[in-house]
């Protein structure tokens, strides 16, 4: 499956075109989806926060997509302080989720994995075949991770996702801010792993 940068602006997030037919995260604009806004099926969202849902309720009316995020991060499309958006001056989206992920479900190729820590319902994108992760806020590809002192962020909860992650055949490591990179990303994720232990 090939993965496609959309990248955020500002203290927006990136997006990711997955496969063609998945737009990973809501923080850009619709200009910047113009081009791809008829073969959007679903949006997903890596998590709740606003910079990464902060453009949702307009994607969703260009292009029609499903709505897609973890049952842990719900609330947080219609909660201010859980979406942290009033730190970006806005309220949350007010969208509800078409569909409701637990984790391990397989959405167009992509494996949905359940990475709490930055907030309870983090998730991360895994395609198998091309050993490819979208990893939201959960690991960044400068050996960071994300920060878990938001409500609901969880240090227990991170480490154990970043170990999972640890155990995973990662080349290509598409952060939710950042630059990605296309090979031995399982060494951005063992970096991390590092700095989280120390």
């Amino acid at each position: 499956m090939t993965v496609k940068l959309i990248p955020g602006q500002g203290m927006y997030a990136n997006a990711y075109l997955a496969g063609g037919t998945i737009l990973v995260d809501a923080g850009v604009t619709p200009m910047d989806i113009e081009a791809h806004k008829d073969k959007i099926t679903h949006i997903i969202l890596t998590h709740c926060h606003y910079d990464h849902t902060a453009y949702l309720p307009e994607l969703v009316r260009i292009t029609g997509a499903k709505v897609c995020i973890h049952n842990a991060d719900v609330k947080g499309l219609n909660n201010d302080s859980v979406s942290l958006s009033m730190l970006f001056g806005s309220h949350s989206t007010g969208i509800v989720p078409d569909i409701v992920l637990n984790g391990g479900e397989i959405m167009e190729g992509f494996e949905v994995i359940s990475t709490p820590g930055h907030t309870p319902g983090s998730i991360c994108l895994y395609d198998k075949e091309n050993c490819d992760l979208i990893s939201g806020d959960t690991v960044f590809t400068d050996g960071a991770f994300g920060r878990y002192d938001f409500p609901g962020g969880d240090l227990k909860s991170l480490t154990a996702s970043l170990e999972h992650l640890a155990g995973i055949k990662v080349n290509g490591l598409y952060p939710g801010h950042g630059i990605p990179v296309r090979n031995n990303g399982e060494r951005h994720i063992r970096a991390a792993n590092i700095l989280i232990h120390s």
